[in-house]
């Protein structure tokens, strides 16, 4: 049976519209860096290169070459860290093109190195790309979280934040980090932005 993460995995990839606290395990990922702003051509080349590696691990078995322990699942979804520059925190405000973010795509747990090296041959032979030299396989653990369910455009984001700060503040709890992930459950291309569909996490921990 194909692993759907929709279904398998549902306090991941959807929670409420109101502020959970859960425990994010350990997680593989392909991963690529960039500065600016997300609306640009750059990250739009950033994302092609993190699809060509994703399909070239759930196409292999198609193309000849089976990772042990492989089985069907449908690729998960773009996935963001976003923060601003170190000169922006400065400023008293800042715009999109003072950003900096990771973005990445999870990976199922039969993925190794040595299969994470094979997608880079694979993606490099059948569409070869400048910025796959950038991208890099890596596990990560978010560890403690808040997260909740943000339904409209990216625009809006602000007051499912505001939400999240409420809720840390009432209830006895510290961000880890400024920075925050961001789970695209929509295309942007294809989605008006009245309906997309985002999960915004804060690392967080018990405050002293």
């Amino acid at each position: 049976m194909k692993h759907e993460w929709k279904k398998a995995e549902k306090n991941l990839y959807l929670p409420k519209e109101e502020p959970q606290i859960m425990e994010v395990p350990e997680q593989k990922f392909f991963t690529i860096e960039g500065v600016g702003n997300p609306n640009g051509p750059d990250f739009a080349e950033r994302i092609g290169v993190l699809y060509s590696l994703a399909y070239g691990v759930r196409m292999m078995p198609r193309n000849g070459f089976e990772p042990e322990g492989y089985y069907e699942y449908t690729v998960y979804p773009l996935e963001g860290i976003w923060s601003i520059s170190d000169e922006a925190k400065d400023k008293e405000s800042w715009t999109k093109d003072d950003l900096t973010y990771k973005i990445m795509i999870r990976q199922p747990d039969f993925v190794t190195e040595d299969v994470a090296e094979k997608a880079m041959a694979i993606a490099e032979k059948k569409k070869p790309h400048p910025l796959l030299k950038e991208a890099k396989f890596e596990t990560i653990k978010d560890g403690l979280c808040l997260q909740v369910l943000h339904l409209g455009s990216y625009d809006d984001e602000p007051a499912s934040f505001a939400k999240m700060n409420a809720y840390i503040e009432a209830n006895g709890l510290a961000k880890r980090a400024l920075e925050h992930r961001e789970i695209y459950l929509t295309d942007a291309r294809k989605t008006s932005p009245d309906k997309q569909k985002t999960v915004l996490r804060y690392f967080v921990e018990k405050a002293d």
